[in-house]
């Protein structure tokens, strides 16, 4: 194996003086900025007796509320009740990046690797239901930000060039861009290469989606109970029952969404693990810092490292051109909990100001006015899963590692495709059909996990040369390497 050297990120840690992470970093709010906004509804009321439905959702972020909505266009008359255990799209649905992306298997290699017969279909349904998901965005006029101006992976390591080119060449609708094409996008002088891919993901606000989701559910008839936490899942009288603390569904029919956390099936609870992600948003820049990094263009960026840093750019309710910058860190606790503490990590925000700062020298006097985390559901093979109980009358859907904003549509629709009772094509795609391979219990889940990153570190300081420890998991399915 050849050396390890140091990558660009590693040098931008050493170079940036503690002194200007911490002016960086100042004052900085750790509620996510897309949730701070005025904006925000009110809470609906919590479930506060026994009701019945046709439909209970569990799970009031996107996986829940895309359920429900098609669910009401499929049969208007159905009625369908959603709880949430506390806000609509509180968790990962209003704290991510806003990438909405066309790939329901993370990306093409992953779903080769994992489902090589039918991974050419899947590309073809993930571009469907992205593009249904725009349609349904613009049919009810949601409010959400939509930006159609597609991503900008950036090569930041010398041999990543080669990887942007192959993908230009195998993808009609990507260019590939030179360090200087490139950088007239975007500029950083850690930028070597490009690949813009046009159409393959559009940008959301990310809360906007979830309260507007919320909405047209509403307008459609669907009863929104929030601050109403599921806590267990029988059969009563021919019914399924879920009972909250003060209250409890009656309904024919059940879909799971709680994603990150628990299910009410105790048999999925190896199938996810809780990966805590991180991110910071600028302050407003100002014209000249606009003009100085370029981003004319509304483009989402990526680089490719195994550790990657996302970026993107937004434009807030005043107006203001504010810039999103997060990723590489992602980090798994002992036992597998989610909990609220975890969503601060202040070691992780001082590595992000760095990176940032470091990439871009020409906004080395921007400030960030917000910096939080949260988890996200993370499985084997990176994307989702399904299964279903109570013959067939609850369907569950979860681990989408990351996918959520686009994929949760797709979930949607394979979970009432599965609660139909109908054999679609949907139901009897292999995607559909397998399972993902389960974390170990503790404490084999966090030495797994904490190799694993050590690994991907060792790639990303080899030119991306994977190890044989990384090979080894690769064919067992359990290869992080999308």
């Amino acid at each position: 194996m050849a050396p390890q050297t140091d990558t660009t990120f590693d040098r931008h840690e050493r170079r940036i003086s503690p002194a200007a992470i911490d002016h960086a970093l100042a004052g900085a709010s750790h509620t996510p900025y897309w949730l701070d906004n005025d904006r925000r509804p009110a809470a609906a009321g919590a479930l506060n007796t026994e009701i019945q439905a046709d439909l209970l959702i569990v799970g009031g972020g996107y996986t829940g509320l895309w359920t429900a909505l098609q669910a009401k266009e499929r049969d208007p008359g159905r009625d369908v009740v959603l709880l949430e255990a506390q806000r609509i799209g509180w968790a990962a649905s209003g704290r991510n990046g806003g990438f909405c992306e066309a790939s329901l298997v993370h990306g093409e290699s992953n779903g080769q690797a994992h489902l090589p017969t039918e991974n050419a279909r899947l590309t073809e349904l993930g571009f469907a239901n992205l593009a249904e998901l725009i349609d349904t965005i613009k049919r009810y006029s949601m409010d959400v930000d939509l930006v159609e101006q597609g991503v900008l992976s950036v090569a930041t390591e010398a041999h990543q060039v080669a990887w942007l080119r192959e993908e230009a060449q195998e993808h009609a609708q990507v260019d590939f861009l030179d360090a200087a094409a490139t950088r007239a996008m975007i500029d950083s002088p850690d930028f070597l290469a490009g690949s813009w891919d046009r159409t393959g993901t559009v940008l959301v606000h990310p809360a906007k989606l979830a309260w507007e989701l919320a909405r047209v559910c509403r307008e459609l008839g669907v009863r929104i109970f929030e601050h109403s936490r599921a806590e267990d899942l029988t059969e009563s009288s021919g019914r399924l029952r879920v009972g909250t603390a003060a209250g409890a569904v009656y309904a024919a029919r059940v879909a799971l969404a709680t994603n990150a956390f628990p299910s009410l099936l105790a048999r999925h609870r190896l199938h996810t693990i809780p990966v805590y992600d991180y991110a910071l948003m600028t302050e407003p820049l100002t014209p000249q810092q606009r003009e100085a990094v370029g981003w004319e263009k509304l483009t989402g960026l990526a680089d490719l490292n195994n550790r990657f840093h996302y970026a993107r750019p937004t434009v807030d309710e005043q107006g203001n051109f504010r810039i999103l910058y997060g990723g590489y860190d992602a980090l798994y606790h002992f036992g597998g909990r989610v909990r609220s503490r975890y969503d601060t990590n202040p070691a992780t925000f001082r590595k992000l100001a760095a990176h940032f700062l470091g990439s871009f020298p020409q906004l080395s006097e921007v400030r960030f006015s917000h910096a939080w985390g949260g988890a996200i559901d993370t499985c084997s093979r990176f994307f989702a899963f399904f299964d279903t109980a109570y013959d067939g009358r609850v369907a569950y859907c979860a681990g989408f590692t990351g996918l959520g904003v686009g994929a949760t549509r797709f979930g949607a629709k394979v979970m009432l495709d599965l609660l139909s009772g109908e054999r679609t094509e949907l139901t009897q795609l292999q995607m559909v059909r397998d399972k993902p391979l389960p974390f170990p219990p503790e404490p084999a889940a966090w030495l797994g996990v904490k190799l694993m990153t050590h690994e991907l570190i060792r790639a990303d300081r080899n030119q991306g040369r994977r190890s044989a420890f990384l090979k080894a998991m690769d064919a067992l399915g359990m290869g992080f390497d999308s």
